[in-house]
């Protein structure tokens, strides 16, 4: 058959599957993608005919959730403690790039919707949004094998049920706020009061007992011992008692509404690194009030910048990240996740190695700048008044974002001759400004981006499949017989 015949345009051939006695593809006319259906499209809307007899229909909500009803593969599911990459995608046009990126790697579970609400709402989209973006990527590519969805940092209620009635599968707690920094350097006395004032009623507990479930015991973790002290006791519960109450009423509320999900726990984005005393004490708690999770992103050691590389010790991190991965098989197994995962690339060696596959990588903003990095490339104007603009926004957008990128060492891209445009992209505070200035730019700029990397896709993935595949790599050498238990 025939199919860009009757068609009477260009058909990706990885679409095209026989589903219920049609045939389903995805083709591009000069309006962009469309779907193609050779047969019955009962269930589809907004269909126009060809003289071929092949009915197009856009890419819709509805025509996305006719296609989840026909394809299983085309919904999200669990992906237990097989090594995951979560692929963010604030375009919603990422997804054949990071999956020809995963296929070239092997041996990765991609997570391949996946948005913060903080990323959502400067982007304008919704978790359905992100949820059908990638629905039409896999379809395209005609990817069958298992993928998650990541309902990433959620803090209320809420957000749990708006993303629960689209479809996620994966959801990451993210109890920051709950998390008491001023812990960490406050003297006993005063962490006494901090433990006094905790929620024990929630945390289904009293001050006595966790006293005698810590103190004057030894806790051995593989090739070492763990003994808490009063003060490395009282600093972990009242740094993270309250964080624990908040994570249990999220997951019993998720679990109550669920019987499909898996959880993740992250406490990444707060002032003070996790130690990994408080790493035992958090998992022994969570366990002890009957949460089940497959991850867990503690604070790490260093600098987690965003878009770029790892900044700090490697020998003290690699010390003490050893450390973690050996509580995380103790206590679980699960996996411990890397959150600003991106372009950390000094550091996926040793994570990798020390996890042994029980390990997801967690990655946003990078995708973003590979499309502004093949931007540069098709429309170098257009990516010179980007970064402009982003030099604006940069004083302001930074503020929720740990970055150190100074305005004064961005090079004058209007004087830079074209082709050296692109090598911007690895430049520390191009990325860095770029980064956090994608609401403002998506904003100002967003239709016209949108438009040329529809145009110019392949360019688009080609980017991807080479940032992905540094990012992918160090982890797909090192996948281990427990993250397939």
């Amino acid at each position: 058959m025939d199919l860009e015949r009757l068609a009477g345009m260009p058909v990706y051939p990885q679409s095209v599957v026989e589903a219920g006695g049609s045939t389903f593809f995805l083709a591009r006319d000069a309006r962009g993608r469309r779907l193609g259906i050779l047969g019955a499209a009962h269930g589809f809307g907004g269909g126009e005919q060809s003289p071929g007899g092949v009915t197009f229909c856009p890419l819709t909500a509805a025509n996305a959730a006719a296609m989840r009803d026909r394809m299983p593969w085309l919904r999200p599911q669990p992906l237990g403690l097989a090594t995951s990459a979560g692929c963010g995608d604030r375009l919603g046009l990422a997804t054949p790039g990071h999956l020809r990126a995963v296929r070239q790697a092997g041996d990765i579970a991609p997570i391949l919707a996946q948005q913060s609400m903080r990323e959502n709402a400067r982007t304008g989209r919704t978790p359905q949004n992100v949820m059908d973006d990638a629905l039409w990527g896999i379809f395209q590519e005609g990817w069958r094998d298992a993928w998650g969805a990541d309902a990433d940092h959620l803090k209320t209620i809420d957000e749990i049920d708006l993303c629960l009635a689209a479809g996620y599968t994966f959801f990451t707690i993210d109890p920051g706020d709950h998390v008491n920094n001023r812990a960490h350097t406050a003297s006993l006395e005063e962490l006494k009061g901090m433990i006094h004032a905790l929620p024990w009623d929630l945390l289904e507990d009293s001050p006595e007992g966790l006293h005698t479930r810590y103190l004057g015991r030894q806790f051995r973790v593989e090739s070492f011992t763990l003994e808490f002290r009063e003060t490395t006791l009282a600093r972990a519960a009242a740094k993270y008692g309250r964080a624990l109450a908040h994570t249990v009423r999220m997951y019993r509320h998720l679990a109550a509404q669920s019987q499909s999900f898996e959880l993740e726990m992250s406490v990444d984005e707060t002032e003070a690194p996790t130690s990994v005393e408080e790493h035992f004490y958090v998992a022994t708690e969570l366990k002890r009030l009957g949460v089940e999770w497959v991850s867990l992103a503690p604070r790490y050691i260093g600098r987690f910048e965003k878009g770029v590389d790892y900044i700090g010790d490697l020998v003290e991190f690699e010390t003490e990240f050893a450390q973690h991965a050996a509580v995380a098989r103790t206590l679980g197994p699960y996996k411990l996740s890397i959150h600003s995962g991106s372009d950390k690339f000094t550091i996926y060696p040793i994570v990798a190695r020390h996890t042994r596959g029980l390990v997801h990588l967690k990655t946003a903003g990078t995708s973003y700048l590979e499309a502004l990095r093949s931007l540069a490339v098709t429309e170098p104007d257009l990516f010179r008044s980007i970064l402009a603009y982003a030099m604006e926004r940069y004083p302001d957008d930074r503020a929720t974002y740990h970055v150190s990128a100074e305005l004064g060492r961005v090079p004058d891209s209007g004087v830079l001759p074209a082709g050296e445009l692109p090598g911007l992209l690895d430049q520390f505070d191009v990325r860095q400004v770029l980064h956090v200035t994608f609401g403002s730019a998506l904003d100002r700029f967003g239709i016209e981006l949108l438009a040329v990397l529809d145009r110019h896709e392949e360019a688009h993935y080609a980017a991807l499949i080479a940032h992905f595949g540094r990012h992918l790599s160090p982890f797909a050498e090192n996948t281990g017989g427990l993250a397939h238990d």
